[in-house]
């Protein structure tokens, strides 16, 4: 995610870093520079130009010119006006103070609407809420049955009618069945097309005008670069959305649609998306956001996800066996799958300041298959091997290797590391933490 822009305007701080002053030359160079690797990004040349004069002009004033560091305040004015470009503060989606609320989805065929709606349940659901889906795309065959899927595997109802052609009344008897199960937000999947028509919109608008929705949510694939920022722009014409969720933000290393997007459209971005799981929804900080982009992190969206998904019971067990030097495999494999269950482990990496600044150059790319092969490991061995790993030998060590389909290499391997961060953490629970982690 970003990773292309990050890498470009790293390379421009760093022409900057270590200079007693900037002079106008200096400036005038960094703007080219930036400029041209937002344009590299996909963010739409009028954005362009307007960031780059925001930036320009604040990096010209006496905040710059008189600092003695100059470099870091040019890093501060850019993350500011990234932030701002990208709406400065966090909107949420609207919830209508009589329920249910309706949230009215659209978007274009392929990105991602009718599981970004399942998504949607999902994270309203961890909210508390008591969601409902309505299918009422009628044009795409397999469109109701994905989304009963998804459904079912949330626990949430699924309005759907087979064989019906009428969106509008789909849609307006979901809502009234939402009301009869006390469901206090429904969430109306439409009927997408691969390009933007006339027959989509008039549906679109019918269905909106039939329902009143709380909020009509438009979902745009940020793979598509500049191509997202004209759909957004079509979309707004015809129905006037109230805000954007960016599916495929993971996959996209440009990240120009989620710069643009806002800019262009004046409207916010509630959402994005961050991977294929049904969880991989987050709410958009455009703060959060700017700091990704530049490479400081995003710590306080990784101790969300923590507070998220690691369970608070067994991680004090485990503080209190480390403690004691009892740190089994059976734990290193529960805190293992804790931990994944926050999100691909590149991803979480790149919200620890500094990490990509860091490891630059260096092939410390982290594959979660990587992690498959850990736990396939671990799983291979008896229950009384993950207790007590040093009664593994040379035969079953190969035995391990064949059930798990790795090497005997990659058995000692782990063996290994596992001994040695044994070893590490017997220590610091004897000693007590080091004075600067105990702080």
């Amino acid at each position: 995610m970003f990773d292309t822009l990050s890498d470009k305007l790293q390379g421009v701080f760093s022409g900057l870093r270590g200079r007693g002053k900037l002079t106008e030359s200096d400036i005038d160079q960094a703007m080219r520079a930036i400029r041209l690797s937002l344009l590299e990004a996909d963010v739409s040349l009028p954005v362009v130009k307007q960031l780059t004069s925001a930036i320009g002009a604040r990096a010209r004033g006496a905040e710059v010119m008189t600092s003695l560091t100059p470099d870091q305040q040019v890093v501060k004015i850019v993350n500011e006006e990234l932030a701002n470009l990208m709406g400065g503060t966090t909107v949420s989606l609207p919830i209508s103070p009589h329920p249910p609320t309706i949230v009215l989805m659209a978007g274009l065929q392929g990105s991602g609407k009718t599981t970004c709606s399942a998504k949607l349940a999902r994270y309203y659901q961890q909210q508390g809420r008591a969601p409902m889906l309505v299918a009422c795309d009628v044009h795409r065959p397999a469109a109701a049955e994905q989304l009963s899927v998804l459904g079912a595997q949330l626990g949430v109802p699924v309005h759907r009618e087979d064989g019906g052609s009428d969106a509008i009344g789909i849609a307006q008897r979901g809502i009234a069945a939402a009301k009869r199960s006390v469901r206090d937000l429904v969430i109306v999947d439409t009927a997408g097309r691969t390009v933007v028509d006339e027959a989509m919109m008039s549906e679109l608008v019918g269905v909106r005008d039939a329902v009143h929705p709380t909020a009509v949510v438009l979902v745009l694939d940020s793979m598509t670069g500049q191509s997202a920022v004209e759909v957004a722009e079509a979309f707004q014409e015809a129905v006037q959305f109230d805000g954007v969720i960016l599916t495929k933000l993971d996959g996209d290393a440009r990240g120009g649609a989620a710069l643009s997007v806002r800019a262009v459209t004046g409207r916010p971005i509630f959402f994005v998306g961050t991977g294929e799981k049904i969880d991989a929804l987050e709410a958009f900080h455009p703060d959060r956001m700017a700091s990704r982009i530049l490479g400081m992190g995003d710590v306080l969206s990784l101790i969300e996800r923590a507070q998220q998904n690691v369970d608070v019971d067994t991680a004090k067990d485990l503080e209190k066996k480390i403690m004691g030097g009892g740190l089994t495999l059976e734990d290193f494999l529960d805190q293992l799958r804790q931990i994944r269950k926050m999100g691909p482990i590149g991803q979480l990496l790149g919200m620890v300041p500094g990490f990509r600044n860091a490891t630059k150059g260096r092939d410390l790319a982290i594959d979660d298959r990587q992690l498959d092969r850990v736990e396939a490991i671990i799983q291979s061995m008896t229950a009384g091997e993950r207790r007590r790993p040093e009664t593994i030998n040379g035969s079953r060590r190969q035995r391990i290797a064949r059930g798990s389909g790795t090497s005997v290499q990659e058995v000692n391997q782990l063996l290994a590391q596992f001994k040695q961060m044994r070893k590490m953490m017997k220590r610091i629970g004897k000693g007590g933490l080091p004075p600067v982690l105990g702080t």
